[in-house]
């Protein structure tokens, strides 16, 4: 029996289409926020989990299980910093409490470009970016996808600025095991589930489009053009680039020991 966590995120879709129905018997698969799924991992709560790469990072004796990932090789969309001031000038900035992969990912950005250290705060599920009192606010998913209009001085889509400044693709989310778990009949299953969710992009985009407010063509459009599944040498590179840059921070309490070379 192995018991899978995903993300509960519209990102995910086309990387968990059909797999419940194609795990075995006795298999599990249940859907949560990204913070949560890591506890679970953690905690051996979960075997396997489709984790935020910074989570993975942190883990101990983690394996990259599949090359099925959430990434980015250019703008993502539904990433975004938004800032009432030119970008160098912040000194505060409030993180999105719903992503903690992007709220390192946007620290180091500001970091490498900007030599910028900003106090951070929280911004809650509950409150909207205009309310927070910050200079500049990352914010994930729908609202990211539409910030609101004359508010802003500056926004990143943080998929671009990272790919553009690293020349690297950017890796959101990967399967994981935790350490002593055999998966070798997961693989296959993680990545035939994730061909047949690219094949069914647009059936899946008709599905979920309307209840989050976007047209079916602009949910297809995400999927097909600001999302990228695979797990490959470049992503691979990225993640390097990331660790490093996390690391460099101290925004990794621990991490793991595996090389992401060896993934």
């Amino acid at each position: 029996m192995t018991r899978l966590g995903a993300v509960s995120y519209l990102n995910t879709k086309p990387l968990i289409h059909g797999l419940k129905d194609a795990l075995g018997p006795g298999d599990s698969l249940t859907l949560n926020l990204p913070s949560r799924l890591a506890s679970q991992l953690r905690n051996g709560e979960l075997d396997v989990a489709l984790i935020p790469s910074v989570e993975y990072f942190r883990g101990d004796d983690y394996r990259i299980v599949s090359d099925a990932a959430i990434a980015c090789r250019g703008p993502v969309w539904s990433v975004r910093l938004v800032s009432r001031v030119p970008v160098k000038q912040i000194k505060r900035l409030a993180l999105d409490e719903g992503s903690r992969t992007s709220a390192a990912m946007v620290r180091v950005l500001l970091w490498q470009m900007h030599g910028l250290k900003p106090e951070t705060t929280v911004l809650s599920m509950e409150q909207s970016p205009e309310s927070v009192d910050a200079d500049a606010v990352l914010i994930i998913g729908d609202r990211a996808m539409h910030p609101e209009r004359g508010v802003y001085n500056e926004i990143w889509d943080l998929g671009d600025r990272w790919c553009r400044y690293t020349e690297t693709p950017f890796v959101f989310a990967m399967w994981v095991a935790r350490p002593g778990i055999n998966t070798d009949d997961l693989v296959d299953i993680l990545q035939r589930c994730r061909d047949a969710g690219v094949d069914a992009m647009e059936s899946i985009a008709q599905t979920h489009a309307a209840a989050h407010g976007l047209t079916n063509e602009d949910l297809y459009r995400y999927f097909a053009e600001n999302l990228h599944f695979q797990l490959g040498e470049s992503e691979l590179a990225g993640l390097r680039r990331f660790r490093d840059g996390c690391e460099e921070l101290g925004l990794l309490d621990t991490k793991t020991t595996e090389s992401i070379e060896e993934s």
